[in-house]
């Protein structure tokens, strides 16, 4: 009997063994810098981020607080700020943002260039002095954990780049005009990235979590499998280098809407390929996308009447037999049946670029269709290359011939025989039959919501050795 120190030993083996056991998420959604780049750039359209630079109180900060925090009052500064009617921006425009790591390695920054043209009103001059405003603001993308130890993105220390503003005329004009157009160039110099913090800031960040709500909205969206689909479920990001990464939770939900197979982080292996020039991957651990190919193929039952369907494998399934018993042969009559069984649902064993997918069949002849009782019952492990490939957003699956690996003979009313007779015939039988049928309930294929999701029209597909990788397509 093992002592109280085996059983200490023992426990502090296995404390080890599990604290060193990296659990992998059932799928995994990686977002390269360009769909980060595209869908903030939309989302600062649609919060009308060019309307709030517009909109910004210029002349009045300006008049607040001019350059070096010297209230205006009665000096040259409030003399020369009088001659001011209006003082706004005419345009404005949000140029291409820049994802990229952070300098500190532990986000990613997004830079927002801004290009605006401010005029300037005064009696001085019967023209507006156009002044040219280039700036350019910086957020980063961080993952925070709440108090209860969940982990989200959020945007934070979003502020002017340093040293990005400038500020120039468009026009020369008098030597008054020019002078006070300076003057106001020098006291918008520290006003304006002031106004960019305070004013465009909060709309980015807007933008952003609204982007974020988004995203975990499309990677929730059904994925449908005839009538059952699968589901993902966000459970922690992480930001690797200029890629955010979403670790997906997954489970099968039946058409009744109750979850029949859930899907946790485990210790089974799953490689997510790096993203180089890819906009985003899917990546889906193995026992997912089995899961998801068993319910697009149940058990079932096929009957088939041989000799009125397929006549020349009831020829040959006659000559196999008489070998075996001349007696049970001249018993076939035209209503010869054959009766397949798919004992389980097929297993799909990925590799390298290669799928195969194994199957346990039942396979029983009956002499007639009013027999009850079936000359033989064979089981067969039968196997099939697999391929998968994908077509618009939708992927594609097909499995090859069917090839019998081992036949074991379960039941015989026509005596002992060594089951390898039929091996051929059955096969054929295999083929013509069961796999048309399995191919038919694949032919629709699985649509992926999230390509389109995403603004591709394409997917792309590609199997490591634990997963399968869906991409959108080269462009």
């Amino acid at each position: 009997m093992a002592g109280p120190l085996t059983f200490t030993l023992l426990c502090g083996l296995l404390t080890v063994t599990l604290a060193e056991t990296t659990l992998r998420p059932p799928a995994v959604l990686s977002l390269g810098r360009e769909v980060i780049k595209e869908r903030l750039t939309q989302e600062l359209k649609d919060h009308d981020a060019v309307n709030i630079l517009q909109q910004l109180p210029l002349l009045s900060t300006i008049r607040e607080k001019p350059a070096g925090g010297i209230p205006i009052l009665g000096n040259l500064v409030n003399s020369i700020l009088n001659h001011i009617i209006w003082l706004k921006v005419t345009s404005a425009n949000i140029l291409q943002l820049l994802v990229q790591p952070s300098d500190e390695g532990q986000g990613l920054a997004v830079k927002i260039p801004l290009d605006m043209v401010a005029g300037l009103n005064t009696p001085l001059v019967k023209t507006i002095v156009e002044m040219h405003m280039q700036t350019e603001v910086q957020a980063i993308i961080t993952v925070n954990a709440s108090e209860r130890g969940h982990t989200h993105l959020v945007l934070e220390d979003c502020s002017n780049s340093h040293g990005s503003l400038r500020i120039s005329l468009l026009q020369k004009l008098s030597f008054l005009v020019n002078s006070l157009a300076n003057k106001v160039m020098s006291l918008l110099v520290p006003a304006l990235p002031k106004l960019v913090k305070t004013q465009l800031c909060p709309v980015i960040k807007e933008a952003f979590e609204d982007m974020h709500v988004d995203l975990l909205s499309l990677v929730r969206a059904p994925i449908s499998l005839g009538s059952n689909h699968l589901e993902f479920d966000p459970l922690s990001p992480a930001i690797k280098g200029n890629v955010i990464q979403l670790k997906l939770g997954a489970k099968l939900v039946n058409s009744q809407g109750n979850v029949t197979k859930w899907f946790k982080e485990s210790a089974v292996s799953l490689t997510v390929p790096a993203l180089d020039n890819t906009p985003f991957s899917l990546t889906v651990r193995q026992d997912v996308v089995n899961a998801a190919v068993a319910a697009l193929l149940p058990q079932e039952e096929l009957v088939v009447l041989l000799d009125y369907v397929l006549p020349e494998l009831a020829r040959q399934l006659k000559s196999s037999i008489k070998v075996i018993s001349t007696k049970a042969a001249d018993q076939l009559g035209p209503t010869q049946m054959v009766k397949i069984l798919t004992q389980e649902t097929p297993d799909l064993l990925l590799d390298q670029g290669t799928a195969k997918v194994a199957q346990l069949i039942v396979l029983e002849v009956f002499a007639t269709n009013e027999a009850h009782r079936p000359f033989f019952t064979l089981g067969i492990e039968a196997s099939s290359e697999a391929q998968f490939y994908t077509r618009d957003d939708r992927l594609m699956l097909s499995f090859n011939e069917i090839s019998s690996d081992r036949i074991h003979l379960m039941n015989s009313g026509i005596g002992l025989f060594n089951p390898e007779l039929l091996k051929n015939v059955t096969t054929e039988i295999l083929n013509s039959v069961l796999l048309p049928n399995q191919n038919g309930k694949l032919r629709p294929g699985i649509s992926i919501p999230m390509v389109k999701a995403l603004g591709f029209e394409e997917a792309s597909s590609f199997l490591t050795k634990d997963s399968l990788v869906i991409t959108p397509a080269s462009q």
